[in-house]
């Protein structure tokens, strides 16, 4: 059974950390925080998210040293990522795993985080969540469906139920029909892949896997899907959600197939069931999705989160 942290109430507090890139907007860092109050949280900053050193925040023990701390500290209830950019991968052989068993918070974040969602499933069995981050959620002028799919995953315990797109994003679509039940588990693609050859390597047996990404071309997007089919990784995947594939069109479509067709071609022969069409990535509406819990595609085209995240 996978642990689950404890729900947010009003008056938990969260912790901000910026475990990857670096503090882009200090105003959006004051309006994510002030969202964040209004809420009813409390708010604990980390050092990091007002650094900057190259492409990271800071440099790679500081960042690792502060995501142990903020999962150390009793008096922080769940840990929220600043923004993704790059950077996590390189602090997953410095994070204290079994701090994170014994203090299991709620944990919130989504693109470069892929690689924390990974690692803290594979290493401690917890439940994170694939969601909205301070930067670029609450530091803007963050929707009602992102608000709301964020607030139901962290402070209510029963099951989700059925994944609804905001009314914009139109019904999920059916690429490859059929039912499939396995942990909801992913994230971003390209960040996923790296992953593959280290102790930190992503377990997709018995998986619904979600995935998105951001400006990567279609022949980029086909090479890590055949990365994943020639090392085995999707043998005994169950199911596919894709999400929001945001700049990855061709710059030279004449010389390219088109995203789709590159889901029909490596995906398909597969002949497990495939979603796509869901409001998962790099786009203004997002849903929050609880990382590791028991999930089922049904056979006419639903996603259905059989359990909730926390306690």
């Amino acid at each position: 059974m996978m642990i689950k942290p404890n729900k947010l109430r009003k008056g938990s507090t969260i912790g901000i950390i910026a475990p990857a890139g670096p503090i882009i907007n200090a105003e959006r860092i004051k309006k994510g925080v002030d969202a964040l109050k209004r809420l009813g949280f409390n708010v604990v900053e980390g050092e990091n998210i007002y650094s900057k050193k190259g492409y990271f925040s800071s440099g790679d023990g500081q960042r690792a040293d502060e995501f142990n701390s903020f999962f150390e500290s009793d008096g922080i209830d769940a840990v929220l990522c600043l923004r993704g950019g790059y950077g996590t991968l390189r602090i997953l052989d410095k994070i204290n795993y079994s701090t994170i068993s014994a203090n299991p918070k709620v944990f919130i974040g989504y693109s470069d985080i892929t690689a924390l969602h990974i690692a803290i499933n594979k290493m401690c069995n917890m439940v994170t969540f694939h969601g909205p981050m301070l930067n670029s959620d609450f530091g803007g002028d963050i929707d009602e469906y992102t608000l709301n799919s964020f607030l139901r995953c962290v402070t209510d315990e029963t099951p989700i139920g059925e994944f609804e797109n905001p009314r914009e994003y139109g019904e999920l679509k059916v690429l490859y029909p059929g039912t499939g039940c396995g942990r909801l588990v992913g994230g971003n693609l390209t960040v996923m892949v790296s992953t593959i050859g280290t102790p930190f390597e992503i377990d997709l047996d018995g998986s619904i896997l979600f995935i998105e990404d951001v400006g990567e071309e279609p022949y980029r997007v086909d090479r890590m899907l055949t990365q994943l089919i020639l090392g085995g990784k999707m043998d005994n995947c169950r199911g596919i959600v894709l999400g929001q594939w945001t700049h990855c069109s061709s710059n030279n479509p004449d010389r390219s197939f088109t995203l789709e067709e590159v889901f029909a071609d490596r995906l398909i022969p597969l002949k497990i069931p495939i979603l796509y069409n869901a409001a998962i990535g790099h786009q203004k509406m997002k849903a929050t999705l609880p990382y590791g819990v028991n999930a089922m595609i049904t056979n006419d085209g639903r996603l259905i989160i059989k359990e909730g995240g926390v306690v």
